[in-house]
């Protein structure tokens, strides 16, 4: 036997004895609420059919003559009622609820008084209603009864009070009781195991039947099914489970495939920057190499120059590692936007300043456009920077001399636009799609490959913190131009 089948038959048990204790419960509280039913129905039909014995007795006997009462006739009246009906008690009470005599079988009489006003409402209601009231042998104890005033010259002298269910009565209602509580019980009790029975059975069917459906589809996904889904909208903890468990194998998909999408990307990080760091690593070797074997036989013309190619590839070197520390670090999250406010014109400017060296080394011409009156924008200055010096660096990258660069800024209905174009060499419409993917690089002939590619990757993810969408428009061999939008503050406190 499996351990699934072990488990399912201990559900199964627990689900049978949960139902019997429940139903046996019910069925032991439906024995006593019958128990209690069919003795109050007892006695109140006991009561219909003999509450007139009292008041036949006053009638007939007249029990009290000068209120006192009178034995000599009463009694042997009294004895024949009692042999046809040896429950009844009997007894004569005063005005004031003090018996003064009564007939009754065995034991002493324990108690001289009867509440009368019981006695005076089953008088007033002519015996119609169930009343209970004291039975004088066992104080404390209530007893059907039957009671009748007694008149004399139209006065009321006393009571005659008869007890209907007497001990010798109430021993064989016991006894009867448990007779039917025996015999009910049993049935019930059957009953009962039975109903328990069926409803274990159908109950676990039901639900492990469910979780059994469930079982097989964690183990599909467990062995690599990651399709593997819980089918079904049920209702209640099933429901429940089945949408957790659904949600949760999607998210474990999800970081399955991020998780092979990093691995991937890392494959391709080492490759990269296997590449892109041994080109400049080798040309530093290779010339520090031949500095140390004809440092005696070169001229110091040569060494200048050799040292310029060293401190060249140091530069370039130091600048991959920079970018790619960049990426890592905006790839993790760990860059939040520093948002304020400042005028980016005045960034522009600073920016064109710096660039226009490098710009003349390359004769390429780089200016800048700016509408007259720009609103102050709301950016982290500090990265917004990085964008624009990235976009320059690809321009000057792929511009050839005599080209043009521009730098425009112009204010638009949501914000600041600013724009940067190039008279390069185009980007083709198949490649613009992939321009901002990490070390995606467009690598021309003519313009051989530099760096990682991750300079466009960086432009990206700085707006994508920012909400901001980055556009690119390009003709081959015409030139490309990027624009983005800045909010500016003023927009920016009214949302």
């Amino acid at each position: 036997m499996s351990i699934r089948t072990i488990k399912n038959n201990l559900l199964f048990w627990k689900i049978s004895a949960v139902f019997t204790l429940l139903l046996i419960i019910l069925g032991v509280t439906y024995i006593g609420i019958a128990s209690h039913v069919s003795k109050k129905y007892y006695n109140e039909v006991h009561q219909q059919l003999y509450g007139d014995i009292a008041s036949h007795l006053a009638q007939s006997t007249k029990p009290l003559k000068n209120g006192k009462p009178d034995t000599s006739v009463t009694h042997d009246i009294i004895h024949s009622i009692m042999v046809i009906n040896p429950s009844v008690e009997v007894y004569l009470l005063d005005t004031t609820g003090k018996i003064i005599d009564f007939i009754v079988p065995d034991k002493a009489v324990k108690s001289h008084y009867v509440n009368l006003y019981n006695v005076k409402e089953f008088i007033a209601e002519k015996g119609k209603k169930y009343i209970s009231g004291d039975n004088p042998k066992l104080p404390g104890e209530e007893s059907i009864f039957s009671a009748a005033p007694v008149y004399e010259n139209s006065k009321i002298t006393g009571y005659v009070y008869a007890v209907l269910a007497s001990e010798k009565q109430k021993e064989i209602l016991a006894a009867s009781n448990n007779n039917l509580l025996y015999n009910l019980g049993s049935i019930i009790f059957l009953v009962t195991l039975s109903i328990a029975f069926i409803v274990g059975l159908i109950t676990f069917f039901l639900i492990t039947d469910s979780i059994t459906k469930i079982a097989d589809v964690v183990k599909r996904f467990k062995e690599g099914d990651y399709s593997a889904r819980i089918e079904g909208k049920a209702k209640g903890n099933l429901g429940l489970l089945t949408s957790t468990y659904n949600g949760m194998a999607d998210v474990i998909v999800s970081n399955i495939e991020k998780i092979s999408n990093t691995d991937k990307l890392r494959q391709e990080l080492v490759a990269n920057v296997s590449h892109d760091l041994r080109t400049p690593l080798a040309i530093m070797q290779g010339y520090v190499e031949t500095l140390v074997i004809k440092r005696n036989d070169i001229s110091g013309a040569e060494k200048d120059r050799y040292l310029d190619i060293i401190m060249d590839s140091t530069k370039k070197l130091s600048n991959l590692v920079e970018q790619l520390f960049e990426y890592s670090k905006l790839e993790a999250n760990e860059v939040k936007p520093e948002k304020e406010q400042f005028l980016l014109n005045e960034l522009a400017s600073d920016i064109s300043m710096k660039y226009q060296l490098l710009a003349k080394e390359k004769s390429v011409t780089l200016q800048l456009k700016s509408s007259d009156n720009l609103q102050t924008v709301f950016a982290d200055i500090a990265l917004t920077e990085r964008v624009i010096q990235n976009l320059l660096d690809n321009a000057l990258k792929f511009t050839p001399e005599g080209g043009c660069i521009t730098i425009q800024l112009q204010t638009k209905l949501q914000g600041v636009e600013v724009s940067i174009a190039d008279t390069g060499i185009g980007i083709d419409e198949v490649d613009q799609a992939y321009i901002f993917e990490r070390y995606n690089q467009l690598s021309k002939n003519e313009f051989p490959k530099k760096g990682m590619g991750l300079g466009l990757a960086i432009v990206k993810k700085i707006l994508d913190l920012h909400q901001i969408k980055i556009n690119v428009k390009s003709v081959l061999g015409e030139g490309t131009t990027f624009w983005f939008e800045l909010p500016v503050m003023e927009r920016i406190n009214c949302l």
